[in-house]
């Protein structure tokens, strides 16, 4: 586990440097498990992310945006009735433990004195985040509720008195000395980074590999001394925040870790790295959360049509066997005279072959020689007519199996806002019913909000991450002679360089991004097309977001989130 107690010390050190005394002035929950904190100190607005969420739980400063619901949750009305306006005196760790408490200051309605506590748990799928009343230790409030039921030591309930978790009664490896360490690790045992884990409080096994990895020759003398040098480390504040990539799997932790062979990327703090981390993983679960009926539905759809597909295909195929099926049946009449109820078949001289051979036709022994004749021909004239059916079924069925696809895509690079719209062009389309709000009222359709980029250059760079916003941005935001570029044959995003005459670095830049934002993101070498905005048009009648083009060029990218992170307004 990347955040670990060790982890959160350093982040502790990070948000008291810049946050204590400060003023808590905004209090938002977008989401159900986090909590964005506005304070003001040292005369900066910061904003800090407070997140319960079950595999992403954290604390830190964020640059990220964040959509609040229209409705504020119940938990964020009390935050703002018992914090906002208070000022946050201090903040600390307990016990090397993956455990902050906020310590606020301020006066309630009535004008006394109020002391209150913010405690938030970081422990995996139990992350909590708690409100208590300081004087009374009890609890106003927390982001989830826990019963006696769910937990025999302590329930997380208001009115409720607040109880820490259970001590685990560990060392504190910062006041360790090399003989605690010896003490503590049996070397004929084995798995001695576990035993490093079990003995020391906030120690996580990615800490103690790397303890074990760095000293070598694992010994007695090794390592105490490479436990104490990285503690050492840590607690003065000797730090290079790290996200290492391993076969495209990524941890961070405070320094490099040696025992990840891999690329390794350091940031300037903590915070910057876990923006960096967390970019898109949290919003996507965010989106499973949101957007899970809508993803299912997209996915039902596009396989319902793939089926859908495969039996035309097997009816067409059917439908080509037409002349056959009138081949026999004139034959069979030919010869009615020499076959008989109860055959199974017939071999009769076939006059088509002009070499003379003879053929078998199959027979149903229920039916008479006539009445099999005549199931021939009502197969021929049925399999005839299908044809031209069959044929522009199939092809309405691949325009939907590639407008789910497209939507699949979507849905894949969509933010919680983008769901929404997604949702409202099902609805729009007929595919599903629409949603209504609690008091009854119908979700209103609002102007699509757009993701907006910044070339190298300083020029705007334009993205529709889903049909409606695609639609906004082609056929009404951009002008007839700015840039417009989109993945060739690739399901993706509609892109538009705010200019007549981009720099080919610019076009560059513009093209990563429609590659990053269509289903070639995980591909290299994307071919993608630009040209300019009037040569794009969108059929009559044609389905949201699609368009055909010409005079197009073509460049060949490979997608690079670093860029697009840089270029990110």
């Amino acid at each position: 586990m990347s955040f670990d107690g060790l982890f959160t010390k350093a982040m502790v050190d990070e948000l008291v440097r810049s946050l204590k005394g400060g003023r808590i002035n905004k209090v938002q929950q977008p989401y159900k498990n986090e909590v964005i904190l506005t304070i003001r100190a040292n005369g900066v607005n910061q904003k800090l992310l407070l997140s319960a969420h079950p595999s992403y739980a954290r604390v830190q400063f964020t640059n990220e945006p964040y959509d609040n619901p229209s409705e504020p949750p119940m938990f964020c009305m009390l935050l703002r009735k018992h914090i906002e306006g208070y000022i946050l005196e201090d903040l600390y760790q307990v016990n090397n433990d993956r455990m902050i408490i906020f310590e606020i200051k301020g006066r309630n309605e009535i004008g006394d004195i109020s002391y209150k506590q913010l405690i938030v748990e970081i422990m995996g799928r139990h992350s909590n985040i708690v409100l208590v009343d300081k004087t009374r230790n009890v609890i106003l409030d927390s982001i989830k509720h826990v019963s006696f039921a769910v937990n025999s030591h302590r329930a997380i309930l208001p009115g409720q008195p607040y109880i820490r978790p259970p001590e685990q009664n560990k060392l504190n490896p910062f006041e360790a000395a090399p003989e605690d360490v010896l003490r503590s690790v049996d070397f004929m045992g084995g798995k001695l980074d576990h035993q490093l884990v079990e003995h020391f409080a906030g120690t996580s096994p990615l800490f103690a590999k790397e303890v074990i990895f760095q000293s070598g020759l694992a010994n007695r003398t090794t390592v105490p001394e490479t436990f104490i040098r990285l503690i050492k480390k840590i607690a003065a504040g000797d730090l290079s925040p790290s996200i290492m990539s391993v076969n495209g799997k990524e941890s961070f932790y405070l320094f490099p870790l040696e025992h990840l062979k891999g690329e390794s990327k350091s940031f300037a703090t903590l915070s910057e790295m876990l923006d960096r981390y967390y970019f898109g993983k949290a919003e996507r679960d965010r989106v499973k959360q949101q957007g899970n009926d809508v993803e299912r539905f997209i996915s039902n759809e596009k396989e319902k049509n793939e089926k859908k597909i495969s039996k035309l295909e097997n009816t067409l195929k059917e439908a080509e066997r037409a002349e056959q099926y009138q081949r026999f049946g004139e034959l069979l009449t030919a010869n009615l005279y020499a076959a008989k109820k109860g055959m199974k078949e017939i071999e009769v001289l076939d006059y088509y072959d002009e070499l003379g051979g003879t053929i078998v036709i199959p027979l149903d022994p229920r039916k008479t020689p006539s009445e099999n004749a005549q199931k021939y021909f009502s197969k021929y004239q049925k399999a005839k007519n299908a044809v031209s059916v069959v044929e522009e079924q199939i092809e309405l069925a691949l325009a939907e199996v590639a407008y789910f696809d497209n939507l699949q895509q979507q849905v894949q690079a969509a933010s919680p806002k983008d769901i929404q719209e997604i949702r409202e062009e099902l609805v729009e389309g007929g595919y599903i019913r629409e949603r209504k709000k609690r008091n009854g009222k119908k979700v209103q359709n609002v102007k699509p909000v757009l993701d907006h980029f910044i070339a190298s250059d300083g020029t705007d760079i334009i993205v529709g991450k889903n049909n409606k916003q695609n639609d906004y941005l082609t056929n009404k935001l951009a002008a007839r002679d700015e840039i417009w570029l989109h993945t060739k044959d690739i399901p993706g995003s509609h892109v538009v360089i705010r200019s007549k005459e981009p720099s080919d670095e610019t076009i560059r830049e513009a093209a990563i991004l429609a590659a990053y934002y269509s289903k070639a993101r995980n591909s290299s070498s994307v071919p993608v097309d630009f040209t300019k905005v009037r040569h794009v048009k969108k059929p009559s009648g044609a389905k949201p977001g699609f368009v055909i083009y010409d005079n197009q060029q073509t460049v060949y990218v490979t997608p690079d989130e670093e860029l697009v992170l840089k270029l990110k307004k």
